[in-house]
């Protein structure tokens, strides 16, 4: 060591080197944070868990120290020993993962379905028999399935009371509720001690009153009343006291070693049949008791969702119990008890409301939904019922979800109209982008009567508009053209291409990129707002319908809404209260938030008729040419391709939407262009040219090419062995393996970008970044298609050659040249396959020598200098004092 490394510090302790804690320079970095203690390093990364510099981004390297006594190969005892020991350590580790999924995979969701079925089952043999049908064998498989959905359930209906309870605690629970608990923190003098010791914020604060804990002690006259107050104050009967202890999910699910997992499914099991009890046993039987005794046994008969209408008006009955119960607990004056009965019946209505607007209310939709659209799907009501008494749990589950689509493309189409429209105009609708909008709390907060008003006005709205844009518009086509309708929606299996492939290619990748790129949020904007300025134009209501002209100073003529019903309106808060809203903006001068002032016209109620039915007619002229134009067109194409074959009209449409879309986007472009000259449009017409001769080379590679060899060698991998028999010729199909191939392209394409960072990853993100507009096709040509090409050639080529070029040579029978070029290609993946597995084998025995040799000769480990690392990364050095002491 010279005498200028001794005036070197390390850049962590700042300290010089010494004979015992030499300096080191191990990463690019220069200057005074060049150098750098072992130990100091050592430090540093144990507590930053990195293994680069965070400057420079230079791996740290160290060199291994091993015992002089260590032998150029290790002897077969110790590799033997070493492969035993970590043998050992795999079996034990495969033993305690087999007893933890057989825990959580085998034993809870058997024990939920067992002990629901046998709950249900209504016998006592059957809860007599319970242990031995949980430990029986038969349906193994099936009871699993149907118990996972059981503890799913369970553990939803868990996860959704403790954030309801949140909900309450933090947002507060009903103005009468929370008026009963004030008043009882003024009455109650001295309370109970053992609620003494609560933590939850007081209830009157939640409510916005005004006095604090010391004006309440200063009214009561005494210090010691104050305490006991606040106790009340604080006290809540659905705090739970005794939390659990903060867990892992390693530890929790037992993925960390250890067996106190086994306590976790003890608990998993108790208290989903505890959840099974309280929230289904006795709802359903509560529910079968009231339908007896009402006489409705013979009305609510549905075989197959009977147990789930039982159920619901089993909650019915218990909200009316528990609000019946409310009444009474206030006459005798039980505080606590009255109190915990009003959370009861919240969490019984919230839920209940729950499953109205996210159940029943889509699934309403969905059915209807259907039934105006029979004609044009050439069904019948006939053929829906029957569907249902094959699959109703399919059938329901089709329609919800249909209906649940429409629902929120109906929401996005009103969000788009609140930001074309004046603040104000939609008043009577809930603000979604509203960051005070809370379902839930106003759930909680709002009577029953109000919500179920909501639902009943919602149901109207959409069935009206359901009307408007399916039923009506089927209507007109029968009438003016009756051979249009109906739509070919039936697969053929005498196509020479397989249909749903191509629906997966229509819907996987051309709605998509339709979607995407179409702009067409844009372009529904632009003819949302042309709309409005031509009806404000024919009914002189553009300052009330957009608020973009300028009223003045004539603040008298400014409204909101039809005045009579105001008054009433606001003190009800409909919908959200934004009413309350309009109606205090006819008296302030300056507008509240959420709503702008606009200068009346007119005769204001007549034009808003008039308006209504603009919007009526509007939908169903806009319904009638979205069903249609592409539709026509769509065919009109096909069958220029086809002929007179019928095809899917899912395709049609598709292909139709296309067009249109293209013709839409180059009237747009000829649109903008022209007030700048011909010469821009020429110019601008050559670039566009150029874009679109790239797109399509660059399509015809991504999209054509390697799509076909990927789906022809799937084919002759896997499809021609299962399916094609050695003395049948296999027919290959072009457009089916390349539907198929579009798929696996796009599906490879999803896991290389997921996936670990290597060249094709690099390579797509560029070509992804770059976008239409600067399309690189010597990126697109040379860095990314030539080398899949190369491989998905060869993959092709190489066996066939094998096979119909080298067997001939050792054998001229044909038998067995059929049978090689058949079998050639799976062989050839198991080969590849076995060959990987052998490499990735070899690998991990390396290691493990490795790993072994560390274990028993290792003795520490040596920093490597920068400039001196390559060379002395093959140099095996012997200890000496010094490393001997810091190992």
């Amino acid at each position: 060591m010279d005498e200028n490394q001794m005036q070197d510090i390390c850049r962590v302790c700042r300290s010089e080197a010494t004979p015992e804690k030499p300096l080191y320079h191990p990463c690019i970095c220069t200057g005074s944070i060049k150098f750098i203690h072992q130990e100091c390093l050592l430090q540093w990364l144990k507590y930053s868990r990195k293994e680069y510099c965070e400057l420079c981004n230079h791996r740290f390297s160290f060199m291994p120290i091993y015992s002089p006594d260590m032998p150029n190969r290790l002897p077969i005892k110790d590799i033997f020993s070493g492969l035993l020991r970590s043998l050992g350590t795999a079996v034990r580790f495969w033993l305690h993962y087999t007893l933890v999924a057989v825990a959580w995979l085998g034993i809870v969701p058997l024990t939920a379905c067992r002990i629901y079925r046998c709950l249900f089952t209504g016998s006592l043999s059957s809860i007599l028999s319970l242990p031995l049908d949980i430990f029986s064998t038969e349906n193994l498989f099936s009871d699993s399935l149907y118990g996972c959905c059981v503890v799913t359930c369970t553990l939803c209906a868990f996860i959704s009371l403790v954030w309801l309870r949140e909900q309450i605690l933090h947002g507060g629970g009903p103005e009468w509720l929370e008026q009963e608990h004030e008043a009882a923190i003024h009455n109650i003098i001295d309370p109970p001690a053992e609620f003494a010791n609560n933590n939850v914020q007081p209830i009157a604060q939640q409510a916005g009153v005004a006095e604090n804990e010391d004006d309440i002690a200063a009214n009561n006259g005494n210090e010691g009343n104050n305490g006991g107050q606040a106790d009340v104050n604080n006290w809540n009967p659905i705090e739970w006291d005794h939390a659990a202890e903060e867990l892992t999910w390693e530890r929790l699910l037992g993925l960390d070693g250890s067996l106190v997992f086994l306590e976790h499914v003890f608990w998993v099991v108790s208290l989903n049949t505890l959840f099974i009890v309280v929230f289904a046993f006795c709802p359903y039987h509560i529910g079968q008791i009231s339908i007896s005794l009402c006489g409705f046994k013979e009305i609510t008969v549905a075989p197959e969702f009977e147990g789930l209408l039982t159920t619901l008006f089993g909650y019915i009955n218990i909200g009316i119990v528990l609000a019946l119960l409310h009444g009474a607990a206030a006459v005798i004056r039980l505080h606590k008890t009255r109190r915990l009965l009003g959370i009861c019946y919240v969490v019984i209505k919230v839920s209940l409301l729950s499953v109205i607007e996210i159940g029943i209310f889509p699934l309403v939709c969905g059915w209807w939904l259907d039934i105006c659209s029979l004609t044009m799907l050439d069904a019948t009501i006939h053929d829906r019922e029957a569907g249902f008494r094959l699959a109703p749990g399919t059938s329901m589950f089709i329609h919800w979800l249909a209906g649940m689509v429409y629902v929120f493309y109906f929401a996005s189409f009103i969000l788009l109209l609140r930001e074309v429209l004046r603040p104000g105009v939609l008043w009577f609708l809930k603000n979604l982008n509203d960051p005070d909008f809370n379902p839930i709390q106003e759930m909680i907060h709002s009577p029953i009567l109000r919500h179920i008003r909501r639902v009943l006005v919602s149901l109207v709205t959409f069935g009206t508009t359901i009307l408007l844009v399916v039923w009506l518009p089927v209507r007109i086509i029968e009438k003016l053209a009756p051979g249009f309708l109906p739509y070919h929606v039936m697969l053929s299996s005498e196509m020479p291409y397989s249909e749903l492939s191509l629906e997966l290619v229509l819907l996987q990748v051309i709605l998509p990129a339709l979607l995407e790129q179409g702009h067409m949020r844009q372009w529904l904007k632009f003819f949302v707002r042309t709309w409005c300025i031509g009806v404000s134009y024919i009914l002189d209501i553009r300052s009330y319908l957009l608020g973009d002209v300028n009223i003045g100073e004539q603040q008298p003529d400014v409204a909101a809404a039809p005045a009579a019903p105001v008054e009433d309106e606001a003190q009800e808060g409909f919908q959200g209260g934004a009413l309350a809203a309009a109606h205090q903006a006819l008296f302030q001068p300056v507008s509240p938030s959420g709503f702008q002032p606009y200068k009346r016209p007119r005769f204001l109620p007549f034009k808003i008729v008039c308006l209504i039915i603009f919007i009526c007619i509007s939908l169903t002229l806009g319904s009638l040419v979205m069903i249609t134009v592409p539709v026509f067109v769509g065919r009109k194409l096909m069958s220029l391709w086809l002929g007179n074959t019928k095809v899917h009209e899912l395709y049609t449409i598709g292909c139709g939407l296309y067009v249109c879309w293209i013709m839409l986007r180059l009237c747009t472009l000829l649109w903008s262009w022209i007030p700048r000259g011909w010469n821009t449009i020429s110019s601008k017409m050559k670039e566009y040219l150029l874009i679109i001769i790239k797109m399509l080379c660059a399509m015809s590679v991504l999209l054509g090419i390697i799509p076909i060899l990927m789906g022809l060698l799937l084919d002759v991998i896997l499809t021609v062995p299962a399916r094609v028999s050695l003395n049948q010729t296999p027919l290959i199909s072009v457009w089916q393996d390349w539907a198929i191939g579009v798929l696996l392209t796009k599906t490879f394409c999803a896991v290389v970008l997921v996936g670990p960072n290597w060249w094709m990853k690099r390579v797509i993100e560029q070509v992804y970044l770059a976008g239409i507009r600067n399309i690189n096709l010597h990126l697109i040509f040379i860095e990314l298609a030539l080398p899949v090409i190369i491989t998905l050639g060869l993959s092709l080529s190489v066996p066939y050659i094998i096979a119909c070029s080298i067997i001939p040579m050792f054998s001229s029978s044909f038998e067995l040249q059929n049978l090689v070029l058949r079998r050639i290609y799976p062989a050839l993946l198991v080969f590849v396959l076995c060959v990987g597995a052998i490499i990735f084998q070899i690998r991990q025995f390396c290691r493990l020598y490795e790993h072994i040799k560390n274990d028993k000769y290792l003795v520490g480990k040596r920093l490597v200098n920068y400039e001196h690392r390559r060379i002395a990364a093959n140099v095996v050095m012997s200890p000496t004092e010094e490393d001997v002491a810091a190992s």
